[in-house]
């Protein structure tokens, strides 16, 4: 079964899920439907000009000693941005436009570790380029075409069809029309996307 990861490069919860999501679904047999989307549309319709966590400073700082916490018992390396949130339009164009490409996963967990443990700006195409190192394809080339009309507007058309199915923030899984937000619901999208040994039918 499928099951769709909804993330935001900007998104500090993504980051662990982003770096975790493949090796836990290859274990149970689940394929994985790469969804890149922008929260900022989303937040501005709330009208926030701002992440939540820079609006609610309260909210801010337990936010990311939460996410230090997540990560330390993950193994996950964490550096907080100097700036945040970055501006990860251009990666999510790269990430929509080429969401089937065999290098996708590498690439957006290599833009995650960029910001978010390399205090890089992502939104530098020189940085981009480097994260796509693995895909073995010329990175201008990729990084041109993400930057086409019809990029632009599949992008434009995946953050709208994200509204349409209520997601409101990220990182967001959905198996079928069954939605679960935030990493720690990971596993559980996961359980959810895995048919149950109980429900099997022999024939």
């Amino acid at each position: 079964m499928d099951i769709e990861f909804w993330f935001e490069f900007a998104s500090t919860y993504s980051y662990p899920a982003a770096m975790r999501i493949e090796a836990l679904a290859e274990a149970r047999d689940v394929n994985i439907v790469w969804r890149p989307f922008l929260l900022g549309p989303i937040f501005q319709a709330q009208g926030w000009n701002d992440s939540p966590f820079n609006v609610y400073p309260v909210m801010g700082r337990y936010m990311w000693r939460d996410l230090e916490r997540v990560c330390a018992a993950r193994g996950i390396p964490l550096q907080r941005p100097s700036d945040f949130p970055r501006n990860g339009l251009l990666a999510a164009r790269v990430a929509c436009r080429y969401a089937t490409a065999p290098w996708l996963p590498d690439f957006v967990r290599a833009v995650y570790q960029a910001n978010f443990s390399q205090d890089r700006d992502i939104a530098d195409p020189a940085v981009l380029a480097s994260c796509l190192a693995s895909s073995d394809e010329d990175p201008a080339l990729i990084l041109a075409e993400a930057q086409s009309a019809p990029a632009k507007a599949q992008l434009r058309a995946q953050t709208e069809a994200a509204v349409a199915r209520g997601i409101f923030g990220a990182p967001s899984f959905l198996v079928g029309e069954e939605l679960f937000w935030g990493n720690d619901r990971l596993e559980q999208a996961l359980a959810w996307a895995t048919p149950s040994a109980s429900s099997t039918t022999s024939v």
